[in-house]
Parts: C-alpha cells; sequence; structure tokens
C-alpha cells in the first residue's frame, strides 16, 4: 500500500462496530454496555451519516442485535466470531477509497488477552467488505496509530516500541514498518500513554489529528489528574513536530470499582459522517468544555456526547470498538 491512509473526518461508506456479545467477558457491565452502544449506533446511523455494520461475535447474541436494530435502516447487524469489541485493534485498516486494507499480526495487547477468534477480525470484516488485504507479518493494533491523511502517522513509544509487541523494534526499524505498510511518510512519535492502560498506551486514547496539521489532546482537568505529566509531555512533543496542539480537557481522575484510577478520555471520540460522538464518563463540565473545543475544528458536524462509562469497564470506548472505511 503507497496511498495515505485517509484522516478519519474523510467520507466513508460504512462505518464498523462492534456489538458486546460475551456475558462472560461483561458480567454485570453487559446490559449497560449494550445500552451505550446501541446508543452509540443510533447516533452514527442517524441521517445523512453513517451506514453502520455492527459486528456481533457469537450466535448467542445475534437474534438481541437483530431485534433491537430492526426498526434502524442505516444499520447491517453482522454475523461474526470475536473475542472482544476492541474492531479498532483488530480489524483492519482501510487504504483511499477503501481499494485495499492492511491487516496485522494481533497478540492480545502484548499477550495479555488472547481470545478466540480476534486473530480472524480483519479477515472476517476484509471479506464482508470485499475488500482484499494486505498482510503484514508484524504486530500493531489500529488504535496505536493515528493519520493526518496526508502521510504523518501519530503514535507512542510505549506501546509501538514494547518489546511485548516486536522485540528489537528501534525507532528506526518501526517507521520503516509504517511508512511500507501504511503509506506514512512521517512519524510523530509520543512517550507515554494514560496510566493503566492496558494497551500499553495507544496513542487514540492519548491525542488525535482532528485537522491539518492540528492534534488534540488533553490538559489536566481536577488537581488528582493522574494522567496530567503524560498530557503536557505530549502536547510539548506535538508542538516540537511542528503541529498546533489544541489542549481539551480530560475527565479528571475516573476510579474503577476497586479505586484504581481507569483510562478515561475524551480523546477516544469518534469521527463520523455529520457527527463527532465524544465518550464521557460523569463530569458534565469537562465533558461540555471538551465538546466545545472539539466544534470548533468541526463546525460542520454535530457534536454529540453519550456515556461510555460501562463500555470503559471492557478496557476502551467508542474508538476503540469501531473501524470505519472510507469512501
Amino acid at each position: 500500500m503507497t496511498a495515505f491512509i485517509p484522516a478519519e473526518w474523510a467520507p466513508h461508506r460504512a462505518m464498523w462496530v462492534g456489538w458486546p456479545s460475551h456475558a462472560d467477558l461483561w458480567e454485570n457491565n453487559l446490559a449497560p454496555a449494550q445500552a451505550e452502544v446501541e446508543a452509540l449506533v443510533r447516533a452514527l446511523a442517524g441521517p445523512g451519516r453513517e451506514q453502520v455494520r455492527l459486528l456481533v461475535g457469537n450466535d448467542e447474541a445475534l437474534a438481541d442485535a437483530r431485534a433491537r436494530f430492526a426498526d434502524a435502516a442505516g444499520v447491517e447487524v453482522v454475523a461474526g466470531r470475536f473475542g472482544d469489541i476492541w474492531l479498532r485493534d483488530t480489524g483492519p485498516i482501510f487504504g483511499a477509497g477503501s481499494a485495499t486494507a492492511s491487516a496485522f499480526r494481533f497478540n492480545g495487547w502484548g499477550g495479555k488477552y488472547e481470545l478466540e477468534f480476534d486473530d480472524t477480525v480483519a479477515d472476517q470484516i476484509g471479506e464482508h467488505a470485499g475488500v482484499p488485504l494486505t498482510r503484514n507479518d508484524f504486530i500493531l493494533e489500529g488504535g496505536a496509530v493515528d493519520h493526518d491523511g496526508a502521510g504523518t502517522i501519530l503514535t507512542t513509544r510505549q506501546c509501538v516500541l514494547n518489546r511485548n509487541r516486536n522485540a528489537g523494534w528501534t525507532e528506526t526499524v518501526a517507521e520503516e514498518a509504517l511508512k511500507a505498510s501504511l503509506g506514512a511518510e512521517r512519524v510523530v512519535w509520543l512517550g507515554d500513554g494514560l496510566l493503566n492502560d492496558h494497551t500499553d498506551g495507544h496513542v487514540d486514547n492519548l491525542a488525535r489529528f482532528v485537522a491539518p496539521g492540528v492534534v488534540a489532546v488533553p490538559i489536566a482537568f481536577g488537581p488528582k489528574d493522574p494522567n496530567a505529566d503524560a498530557f503536557d509531555a505530549a502536547a510539548a512533543a506535538i508542538a516540537a513536530a511542528g503541529l498546533t496542539p489544541l489542549r481539551l480537557p480530560s475527565p479528571g481522575l475516573v476510579l474503577d470499582e476497586d479505586e484504581r484510577p481507569v483510562p478515561a478520555s475524551h480523546m477516544n471520540f469518534l469521527i463520523a459522517n455529520g457527527a463527532v460522538i465524544v465518550p464521557t464518563y460523569g463530569n458534565e463540565t469537562a465533558a461540555r468544555l471538551a465538546c466545545e473545543g472539539l466544534a470548533t475544528v468541526f463546525p460542520d458536524r454535530e457534536i454529540i456526547p453519550l456515556p461510555s462509562i460501562a463500555i470503559l469497564s471492557g478496557g476502551g470506548s467508542f474508538h476503540c470498538i469501531s473501524q470505519q472505511q472510507p469512501a
């Protein structure tokens, strides 16, 4: 693949979304997570927006998903197989016009969560979409890279250079691989991602391109924000690379049931045809300010905040469970 990966704000012919399908993984959060994903899907499938392809991971969840969306003209329920819903990481990365897509090896985020069928998701999506896959013999998750549509890729050292992915990788080796597989001309390196992020610091939870030369990156919200230093370091690296950081409030300190900080991030927003869907985590002021900031760079898209607390209990949010298929 030599053409640039389109920016997420370029038009889409479809948006793939994973449906929470496994009660043994989600336990008490299955129904709440399904409700949050349903709200996301209905927002995406609004008039003039996306053709949603909802991938369901097993037969047990299929009938319920079909019944839920029987009234939604813009939603196609697709029977599939996966371990969990994080299609951004397990699915392919589509190229320009969806003429082809890049597929990579997947090892469960460095061996942490190796679930049956996750390493086949790219094949399933490519086959259903009718898009041939270009296979790359190294490990990469889609949430580890972000694209400006003009050949610049944003990523983190913590993830891409982690020895639990591709042993022996240096920045030079990684850049060569990303340039060959994703058509990149330039790689901008950030350092660490969010605290307790089991992805080892995916960039789509830390910093995102929102316009040519402009990167959204959080600023700490509240005195106990555990990621204040990581946010400031990322903003400094973005500025040093000649890009403009757009500082948006983080959700602040968000704790799980064991009182441990969880990697809640407004940066896991999803740019759709006609809308930007922003995950929220209970802090209405932080969410409002983040949405107001995004509205300055997406004036022609509706900014839609939606709760993502239950989805976050599984480890990610809206961007993590989706993958756009460019027009």
